[in-house]
């Protein structure tokens, strides 16, 4: 029985590593964008662009990856989203013009909205009742595996950039530093798609399409005969019933007055989670840090330190969500991202930008510092301020190619605190909006339209994700830094008043008593 133990785990393990290329290729963009901005000359809306238009196609696909998985069968459709994977990696490591850089993320996209659905409904039709939310677990933490490993290669990769070592020129690390970034993913993908060939086909599949005995076979290598002769008639049944003629539930039945209540607390939950800023932080860190002068290398180990405490706080998630409940969970968490966000727009705000004769002489030899002479001694008491008079002294391509620099030279400021505020918003959220999210949808809306609703609220949230992401350098170029930031923690504010006062507490009801209490 342990092997047995042991087969499913090891099998969810390669199943979820769907879950570990999502990560990396959703994060690994936040090292490239220093270096694409300047090379293809772009405007803040198109960084954006390069950054959002992988959540746009993953919105899609996360549409149809259900139904093209009941007709070809899980493993397949994963193993050609392993393809995408690779393929985008390499279409965006060569990537000659930024259109192109933006149809391989676009690609990418469709690989992750793809892992996004099938992954932990895979391992779920896989593994034994008493093992379920442990194995499907692994998907979620693979995900923050991922975003890490992409902190963590970025930096490596701009380190490497920096080694006058010979296989290092050969490879030409410090010419290509951003293609590395994103061409490394192929190597995973590929493995990705080797380790999907030698594990089985999901024993719900293979009854839904009539392959009784393959089903028989595989539930026999999980679990012991008697039980995986129960389990099979069980699937059979759900199957039969699932089959059934069934009333199509109708979009506006999520518009009646008994819904309500647990709609507008879907609708709020989902786009709070996306509004706050979670995906500026984890798809621009390295940016975010070069705004408080520390440089591009300290800037990308800080973005590992951001990866790490994710996993970290993820972890502790699991272990709490059903001891504390859903409401305290996220009641401490948007707190949290609350006070993080306000220290983070008061960082920015104290600081100031000075170029004097000393720092001016550090910058990098390539910069006419002769255009600087006007900005001499000069103070400015804000981000957008000192950006744009570099801006008119030097150009916007070298501003642009430069600004990280040129922020270091000229700021005085705490850096600990940017760094105190990053760590402490990501550790809140990902005790409380990250996980607990899909927690709730799961539990509020009534067996009749979860699906449905599940599907409509998701949707919400993706699209906010997306403007999120699309507007974010947007936002720093026009309403600074703190600005932004405090944008981030005023909605956090509006938010947790919200779950103080409306959020019901979850934890400890049927499904029967939920939609008693709230469905009314």
């Amino acid at each position: 029985m342990k092997e047995k133990k042991s087969s499913v785990v090891l099998i969810s393990l390669i199943i979820a590593l769907g879950g570990f290329l999502m990560g990396f290729d959703a994060s690994v963009i936040s090292g490239v964008i220093k270096f694409i901005e300047p090379e293809f000359n772009l405007s803040k809306i198109e960084l954006g662009w390069a950054v959002a238009s992988l959540s746009l196609t993953a919105t899609l696909a996360m549409m149809f990856a259900g139904p093209v998985s009941d007709k070809f069968g899980r493993r397949i459709v994963l193993k050609y989203a392993a393809l995408l994977y690779a393929f985008s990696a390499l279409l965006s490591a060569l990537a000659p013009t930024f259109i192109i850089l933006v149809i391989a993320r676009m690609l990418a996209g469709v690989g992750v909205g793809i892992s996004l659905i099938l992954a932990p409904m895979y391992i779920a039709e896989l593994s034994p009742a008493e093992q379920r939310g442990k194995m499907v677990s692994f998907n979620q933490l693979n995900i923050v595996i991922g975003i890490s490993v992409a902190f963590f290669t970025n930096y490596l990769i701009v380190h490497l950039a920096q080694s006058d070592a010979s296989w290092v020129q050969a490879l030409k690390f410090r010419e290509y530093s951003w293609r590395w970034m994103l061409g490394i993913e192929f190597f995973p993908a590929v493995l990705y798609f080797f380790f999907l060939m030698f594990i089985p086909q999901s024993p719900r599949w293979l009854i839904m399409k009539g392959r009784f005995n393959d089903a028989l076979l595989v539930m026999k290598k999980l679990s012991d005969e008697k039980t995986a002769t129960r389990l099979v008639d069980e699937i059979k049944e759900s199957i039969a019933l699932d089959k059934a003629p069934k009333e199509k539930t109708p979009l506006k039945e999520l518009f009646v007055p008994a819904m309500k209540l647990v709609l507008t607390i879907g609708i709020i939950i989902a786009v709070l989670q996306q509004i706050t800023g979670i995906n500026s932080v984890f798809f621009y860190a390295p940016m975010i840090f070069e705004q408080s002068g520390i440089g591009t290398d300290a800037a990308f180990i800080q973005a590992i330190l951001v990866g790490v405490t994710n996993v970290v706080f993820t972890i502790l998630a699991m272990a709490l969500i059903d001891k504390l409940g859903r409401k305290p969970l996220l009641a401490i968490g948007v707190s949290g991202i609350t006070i993080s966000m306000f220290l983070l727009a008061f960082g920015f705000n104290a600081a100031t930008y000075t170029l004097t004769e000393a720092s001016i002489s550090k910058l990098p030899s390539e910069i006419n510092i002769a255009q600087l002479a006007d900005l001499k001694n000069k103070t400015f008491d804000s981000d957008t301020k000192f950006k744009q008079a570099v801006t008119e002294a030097t150009g916007s391509a070298v501003s642009k190619k430069y600004e990280s620099e040129f922020i270091s030279a000229a700021i005085t400021m705490n850096p600990t605190l940017i760094l105190v505020g990053i760590l402490g918003f990501v550790a809140s959220f990902a005790v409380s909006l990250g996980p607990v999210m899909w927690v709730l949808f799961s539990e509020l809306f009534p067996n009749k339209i979860r699906g449905l609703a599940i599907s409509f609220v998701g949707f919400i949230n993706s699209a906010v994700s997306f403007l999120v992401q699309l507007i974010f350098p947007w936002e720093l170029a026009t309403l600074g830094s703190t600005g932004t930031f405090l944008l981030y923690g005023v909605f956090a504010l509006v938010g947790l008043v919200f779950i103080l006062r409306i959020l019901p507490e979850t934890k400890g009801k049927s499904l029967e008593e939920l939609e008693a209490i709230l469905v009314k």
